[in-house]
């Protein structure tokens, strides 16, 4: 069985296949739809960025973790990480207010998909 702390390149790659698949498919299917309208474009615009950002920032987590269970990192680099993850993620809770967004709002729904972002956070 294959330990799930290890991730190979061609797992990613395949991950990375997988997840454009079915965000093609859910993108056919009109499921969600940021607004657009004069209105709350700024609003929108700040979701999709936010919702980018918060999955990349999970990914960097994940990455860190890692690492860091693999020996790959020392002390000074571990600290180092904990922090800019930390602050990264202060920063998104911080703009998620700022535009009147709540943190769940940032899971996006993908249809048949499910939902964008682990309900572990």
């Amino acid at each position: 069985m294959k330990d799930p702390n290890q991730v190979t390149p061609a797992d990613v790659e395949a991950a990375i296949s997988d997840l454009k698949r079915q965000l093609q498919t859910a993108a056919s299917g009109g499921q969600q739809r940021i607004e657009c309208d004069g209105e709350n474009i700024e609003q929108g615009l700040a979701k999709l960025v936010l919702t980018l950002i918060e999955f990349l920032r999970r990914l960097l987590e994940r990455q860190a973790i890692r690492r860091m269970e693999g020996g790959s990192l020392n002390d000074t680099q571990v600290e180092e990480l904990g922090t800019a993850l930390m602050k990264l993620e202060q920063k998104i809770h911080e703009l998620t207010n700022t535009f009147g967004l709540k943190p769940e709002d940032l899971n996006l729904d993908l249809g048949p998909v499910g939902k964008l972002l682990d309900d572990d956070k």
